[in-house]
């Protein structure tokens, strides 16, 4: 719903603040007075053309700003979101629309966006309809959605199960499209694992064998200064024997003697004498070890070379599969998953071509009944329609809903058309042709005040009608106005209008106003809404000319106390 319209040099206006509210709104004011500028400052809003020829003389810019109440809109309230704008906690949005000599510029949610952005937007929560304007329902998917809506909850939800039969079939048949176009490439693929599986089972590595093998092959390749270096060391800790003089052994064992002795006068040195023990008993220890470790370092050649022959066998898998021999099978087991899954490909084409066969049938029955519904749905629209035509001072014109079957899609099996018959014997013609401004934009209120009572609960968008009374006068256009306030009870409704019979219907009215200084100065509009007597001298003005005629005030009064009696 629109909150408000705020416009600042735009046309003959300066600065206006346009107030709207839920219900019905109706613009008047006198002709020139700038009703017009309204119409073009909330078409800016929605992302219309900007025209820098319509700034007002002597300013810079013209800017428009307006506040939208999102909150029954999630959709649009996500788009507001993905398009980087912000909503208010209210659940609003402001929308700002600039233009001057060039160029023109629009922020969404304090982001700046394209114009082409809030032109989305408002095809979701504002439509127009006048002449030159866009129609709600100006394509045949448009046309259809209105229909659906017509037809009813039970209608809907079977919609609904046929919507998602259709997205799980497509998406079966997108994969088995997939599996059949890629037959070639995956039995390459599965044959190339195939191979490299092959090689790894026939060399069969384990799991940190290649590190192990490249310890092996240093120390067989230097078994000579290994040893050299092995038996300096236990010469140096042990010597021949632990007796053996200058060696490590022989060295902590006199220093622990000594400190044995001396401890006899001093006990606090038998620690240190406690520990130069365990200290020989550790160099004693590596003695041995490294005893050990020189009588069993031999050099090996024919080892040597099966160690690098192996490594050498690893190494032509760790070229192709992996950095290592864990890479390596790692990469053998992910491979043999993906196997599994490539021999598998044959038996899953086979069960989701039997899904398909599944949905079809169940897609086909499902479109024969919402086809039924919304035949059943077209003859009620069209009557509906057609009976609110006779009240709208069309009498002869009709409206026709055809549902044609076509090929199947997404949301079933028809194409809906709607078709106006303008007098007896013409034509049926598409909505929009063949139609003034004024008779189009009755033609559009009988089909909206159709939908809107319907008895189906749903989120309508807000309504600018513009020359919805052009050529009309007396009790049609009483009923003009009569049924505009029966759109607005579920929607909000916004009017554009000179006659005071639509007028009288209003929930808020709103008056435009023009004033003129001197002849230098530029003609200024502004705009503020009228209750009670105000209204009435307004209406008495639209009737007559002269709001301060009595004659016309009491016309006005008398409308008002109809309008209400009427709703």
């Amino acid at each position: 719903m629109l909150e408000e319209i705020a416009i600042e040099d735009l046309g003959v206006i300066r600065a206006a603040r346009v107030p709207l509210s839920a219900g019905l709104t109706v613009i008047t004011g006198e002709t020139g007075a700038g009703k017009t500028m309204v119409l073009t400052g909330l078409g800016l809003l929605m992302g219309g053309k900007a025209d820098p020829a319509t700034v007002r003389p002597g300013a810079e810019r013209a800017v428009v700003e307006g506040r939208i109440d999102l909150s029954r809109h999630p959709v649009v309230a996500g788009r507001v979101d993905e398009a980087g704008g912000a909503v208010d906690d209210d659940g609003t949005v402001v929308v700002v629309r600039t233009v001057a000599a060039g160029r023109s510029r629009a922020h969404l949610g304090g982001r700046g966006v394209p114009q082409g952005v809030l032109a989305e937007i408002a095809d979701e929560i504002v439509t127009v309809h006048g002449q030159a304007d866009q129609l709600r329902l100006r394509t045949p998917g448009k046309q259809r959605e209105a229909l659906d809506r017509f037809a009813g909850n039970e209608h809907a939800a079977t919609l609904e199960k046929y919507r998602a039969a259709w997205t799980e079939r497509t998406g079966l048949q997108q994969e088995i499209d997939d599996l059949t176009a890629r037959a070639a490439e995956r039995a390459r693929e599965a044959e190339l694992l195939r191979l490299g599986l092959a090689e790894i089972e026939r060399v069969d590595p384990q799991p940190g064998e290649d590190a192990e093998l490249t310890a092996l092959v240093a120390r067989l390749g230097n078994a000579e200064s290994l040893r050299q270096g092995a038996q300096e060391a236990h010469d140096a800790v042990a010597g021949d024997d632990v007796e053996t003089e200058g060696s490590a052994v022989h060295a902590v064992e006199r220093a622990r003697r000594a400190l044995e002795a001396a401890a006899a006068d001093d006990p606090a040195l038998a620690d240190q004498a406690t520990r130069l023990a365990e200290a020989g008993y550790l160099l004693a220890d590596v003695a041995t070890e490294l005893s050990s470790y020189v009588a069993d370092l031999q050099a090996d050649p024919a080892a040597l070379e099966t160690a690098h022959t192996r490594l050498a066998a690893l190494g032509s898998l760790t070229r192709s599969y992996g950095a290592s021999v864990d890479d390596v099978l790692r990469w053998a087991s992910e491979a043999g998953l993906r196997l599994l899954d490539l021999d598998d490909g044959g038996d899953r084409v086979r069960g989701m071509q039997d899904r398909v066969t599944e949905l079809d049938a169940e897609l086909a029955a499902l479109a024969d009944g919402i086809s039924a519904a919304r035949q059943e749905a077209a003859g009620r629209l069209a009557e509906s329609v057609t009976a609110e035509l006779a009240g709208l001072a069309m009498s002869g014109a009709r409206l026709q809903v055809e549902v044609v079957a076509g090929e199947p899609g997404p949301s079933g099996a028809d194409q809906v058309s709607f078709l106006l018959v303008p007098h007896p014997g013409a034509p049926p013609r598409p909505l929009g042709k063949g139609a003034s401004g004024g008779e189009l934009s009755r033609v559009m209120l009988a089909v909206e005040v159709a939908l809107a009572t319907a008895g189906e609960e749903s989120v309508l968008p807000t309504f600018v009608f513009d020359e919805v009374d052009a050529g009309v006068g007396g009790r049609a256009a009483v009923e003009v106005g009569r049924r505009l306030a029966v759109l607005a009870r579920t929607t909000q409704v916004v009017v554009v209008t000179h006659l005071a019979q639509v007028a009288a219907f209003a929930d808020t009215h709103l008056v435009v106003t023009k004033s003129t200084g001197s002849p230098d100065e530029a003609t200024v509009t502004g705009v503020r809404p009228v209750t009670d007597d105000e209204r009435v001298r307004e209406l008495a003005r639209m009737l007559s000319g002269q709001d301060e005629s009595e004659s016309a005030r009491q016309h006005a009064l008398e409308l008002l106390e109809s309008s209400d009696v009427g709703r």
